[in-house]
């Protein structure tokens, strides 16, 4: 009887729900470049009455396709929400603007007003920030709650171009009566840097609406936190800041906690591999002894906090009843700090809540300078002239392995002349003495068929040697030299498509042996990671959004990547 009532009740509860007028061709696939290609699509919208929501992601849409999308949705009063992430792979950068453009201005004369805005995972830089610039401005964004643009390679400038937009958008909307009351900000993995978080904190700190902030991997050091750390706490409904990957040093940190004292709603914050050290963990515990009574997810994971600090975050959740998690991995706590961190949560009935402590780095020193922060800025300096020097580390290892084999073919055509024999003649170009001793060089010699040599060069049915070929490949990327990044770039895709077109392939297999490689995670035959460069990083981000590149196996080297 008890379920028959239960039964009715979720019936009447259906029956009564708003439902969400939505067409979707998520995850189709689908190449759509022109009117004709795209036709079924415009027919359906055009004949979808009351569309609210449309959902374009996971397919490739040109700028002609895009104009007669635009056209069918002139007519759509009553869209609320566009899923358009992941909806240009394969297209040209300057198609997309144009085509953001057309999409927008459709809205904008249909008279729409959105709540959710999802642009995410298309690589359109700050020129497809300008593509919807004046969709964020106009009156069809004045009720924006969700704007999603993860991972669109927008830079400092596209940060700032955004950051003006939503300025203008609440100023306008204001004088209407009806603010902008943006809920929700994604924008991580956008190389915004400080000065694009600070243009993004003034914005913040005008809208003063925000419940979900995620900025992770953003290059972002202590000024932009701090701007950002002013801007938050003038957002006191925010419940999550994911700020992961950047970082604050102590500096930083002092700053966010100094905000957390003014929030109270806050139940997830991740600061994981942020640098926050012992004093700034420390600072961040204070908050959270004092206030965040609802919290339920702390992440201070690979910080460089010590045994003693850790313990004082631990102290810190004494009495916070929904707690569900605490990630202190990662750290610099020694066998006898992970044990006392234990201990303690143990005897607070909160042992349940602490995440795994395997990739403890062990007791070391903190030598960090917690008084004046020069030792951080005189440290950050380091680490940018550690990264210059890396890069002429690699480019003196490429000239002296060319030097070498210039000395060895010498070596070869000396001894030749002992000989009555003709000389040789010069060598074609050579995948293998490229994949031995990539340089770029080397790469761009092997011509414009250099793809199709290297498809026949490597053997793809071993997915560690496909793995090796592909980081090998990717090292000589160079972001400043169009000819050599695109012949990078033709080769990866040519590789990789092959691999997963052959049915002896294994794909998690070849993902495994990369996260190996690129020493994010531990190989029983003690495998030496390579030398990780910005080339790597690049290709693989190239790669992932491919057609070619099954879904399944993004997630999972998303899983490793993000920490």
């Amino acid at each position: 009887m008890a379920t028959d009532i239960v039964t009715q009740l979720a019936n009447s509860l259906a029956k009564t729900a708003v439902e969400e007028k939505e067409l979707s061709y998520k995850g189709q696939g689908k190449k759509w470049d022109d009117a004709n290609s795209v036709a079924d699509v415009v027919k359906e919208i055009e004949e979808f009455d009351g569309l609210q929501a449309l959902r374009l992601e996971g397919n490739t849409i040109g700028l002609e396709a895009a104009k007669a999308i635009a056209k069918a949705l002139e007519t759509k009063s009553e869209m609320k929400c566009c899923y358009w992430s992941d909806m240009f792979t394969g297209r040209l950068r300057p198609e997309i603007p144009p085509a953001l453009n057309s999409m927008g201005d459709a809205l904008i004369l249909a008279g729409a007003r959105l709540t959710v805005l999802d642009l995410s995972d298309n690589a359109f830089g700050p020129d497809g920030v300008k593509g919807i610039e004046t969709l964020l401005k106009s009156p069809t964004c004045y009720a924006l709650q969700e704007l999603r643009l993860n991972n669109c390679g927008m830079g400092i400038g596209g940060g700032e171009i955004l950051a003006a937009a939503l300025t203008h958008c609440h100023k306008l909307s204001s004088e209407e009566g009806t603010p902008l009351s943006l809920k929700v900000f994604v924008a991580g993995r956008n190389r915004l840097e400080n000065d694009g978080a600070t243009a993004l904190a003034h914005a913040f700190q005008l809208i003063g609406s925000l419940e979900e902030i995620h900025m992770p991997q953003n290059g972002i050091n202590h000024p932009g936190v701090t701007a950002l750390a002013k801007a938050l706490q003038h957002n006191a409904g925010l419940r999550i800041i994911n700020l992961n990957d950047n970082t604050f040093t102590a500096k930083g940190a002092m700053a966010m906690a100094q905000a957390l004292k003014h929030l109270r709603s806050v139940q997830v914050i991740n600061f994981g591999d942020c640098l926050l050290r012992s004093a700034g963990a420390s600072a961040i515990a204070d908050s959270v002894s004092g206030g965040l009574p609802i919290l339920k997810e702390l992440n201070l994971s690979f910080g460089e906090i010590t045994g003693e600090a850790a313990l004082t975050v631990a102290k810190a959740v004494k009495g916070k009843d929904q707690l569900e998690k605490l990630d202190l991995n990662g750290n610099c706590l020694g066998e006898d700090g992970c044990k006392a961190l234990k201990d303690c949560l143990e005897d607070l009935n909160l042992g349940g809540v602490l995440g795994s402590l395997s990739d403890d780095e062990g007791d070391q020193e903190d030598d960090e300078d917690d008084e004046g922060g020069e030792g951080e800025e005189e440290e950050e300096e380091e680490e940018d002239g550690d990264e210059d020097l890396d890069e002429e580390e690699i480019d003196e290892e490429e000239e002296e392995e060319e030097e070498e084999e210039e000395e060895e073919e010498g070596e070869l055509e000396k001894s030749s002349t002992k000989f009555s024999t003709p000389a040789p003649a010069s060598r074609p170009p050579d995948v293998s003495s490229f994949l031995s001793f990539p340089s770029p060089d080397k790469l761009l010699k092997l011509g414009a068929t250099r793809a199709s040599l290297i498809q026949q060069q490597v053997d793809v049915s071993d997915s560690t040697k496909t793995a090796e070929a592909f980081l090998k490949i990717a090292s000589v990327y160079k972001e400043e030299n169009n000819e050599v990044k695109d012949a990078v770039l033709d080769s990866v895709d040519a590789l990789l498509r092959k691999a997963f077109a052959t049915p002896s392939f294994q794909g998690y297999s070849f993902v495994s042996s990369l996260l190996v490689l690129l020493g994010l995670l531990k190989s029983e035959d003690k495998v030496k990671p390579v030398r990780v460069v910005p080339g790597h990083l690049q290709a693989l981000e190239h790669v992932v959004r491919q057609d070619y590149f099954p879904k399944e196996n993004v997630a999972v080297l998303e899983a490793f990547m993000s920490r």
